[in-house]
């Protein structure tokens, strides 16, 4: 049966992830094509269109999504749609030795050239003065860096009728700030309401690990994804994967409770798909895994734990020898 590429053009946003009426009903392995505005609201016009927050589009509603299931992600397409972009300047104090934090200039937020012809973004230089926004410092007016467009927030609704807003994140996903969450990148949700409601938004031309100023390079994306539904794979926390690696992602405060959620994900996930007994998952881990860093400015940190999939077992149907 043939999938349908769905082409939606969102009129309202919001900021929160929860229950709230779905903008489009999509079958099971459908793809959508649509937009989402900045961080702060703007489009692809740079014009303010909604309060800024985080906020998504969506949500859509996929048929035959149970609670009990996993929604399965694909970001097919992440692209920059328009040559501007934002960002903090400023290190949250909280990465920082508290006697460190009364040095840190006066927050401000600096504006970016985006070239997607090239795949670079550049400090801007004012023409003139704007209120809000600093030129870049001396040493950084040349800097040239590559465009990794990442989307900073999404997720499914939670259980029990929560809106949970788009500054935090947790087991539904949230504003978790990964910028391994790229394109190409499959990213399995737990669902806890039916048609699971998908919620995206947030993109960043790109992010240092952490996002420890606050901001991604801010900026309105062009976004295509593929939703499909895994019956009765209970997970717990998200989940991903891409083209080396499979990981878990754990979010919560203290860093080391997003450790322990990431970790105990990815424990589980080598048990029922890769048939690795704890001992065996343990030892292997032991040895090949990997942390990153998502948010640590927001409510809730974002930690991921990685396994390379070179060195694990195959899964029934992965083809791989």
């Amino acid at each position: 049966m043939a999938m349908a590429t769905h082409h939606f053009r969102p009129q309202r946003y919001y900021t929160t992830i929860g229950p709230h009426e779905p903008v489009l009903r999509i079958a099971d392995g459908d793809s959508v094509v649509t937009t989402t505005v900045d961080s702060g609201g703007r489009d692809a016009s740079g014009d303010q269109v909604t309060p800024g927050g985080n906020p998504q589009t969506g949500p859509f509603f996929v048929e035959g999504a149970e609670p009990g299931d996993a929604l399965v992600v694909t970001l097919d397409q992440l692209v920059p749609n328009r040559r501007t972009g934002l960002s903090g300047t400023t290190v949250a104090p909280g990465v920082l030795d508290p006697d460190f934090v009364r040095l840190l200039p006066e927050f401000a937020i600096m504006l970016w050239d985006i070239d997607t012809a090239t795949g670079t973004a550049r400090p801007r230089k004012l023409d003139e003065p704007h209120d809000g926004l600093v030129d870049p410092p001396t040493p950084l007016e040349h800097l040239v860096l590559p465009l990794e467009p990442m989307v900073g927030c999404f997720g499914v609704a939670p259980a029990r009728g929560q809106a949970i807003s788009t500054a935090t994140s947790g087991p539904h996903g949230g504003n978790m700030d990964y910028r391994g969450f790229a394109q190409g990148v499959t990213v399995l949700l737990p669902v806890a309401v039916p048609g699971a409601l998908f919620h995206i938004g947030d993109g960043h031309a790109t992010q240092g690990d952490g996002e420890i100023v606050g901001t991604g390079i801010e900026t309105s994306f062009d976004v295509r994804f593929t939703c499909r539904v895994a019956k009765g794979v209970g997970i717990r926390w998200p989940r991903g994967e891409d083209r080396d690696y499979v990981f878990t992602v754990g979010n919560a405060r203290p860093l080391d409770q997003a450790v322990q959620h990431a970790t105990t994900e990815m424990l589980r996930w080598l048990e029922e798909d890769f048939r690795l007994d704890l001992r065996s998952s343990s030892t292997l881990m032991g040895q090949a895994v990997r942390y990153e860093v998502g948010n640590v400015y927001d409510p809730a940190y974002t930690m991921v734990c990685k396994m390379p999939k070179r060195l694990l077992p195959e899964r029934p149907g992965d083809g791989r020898g």
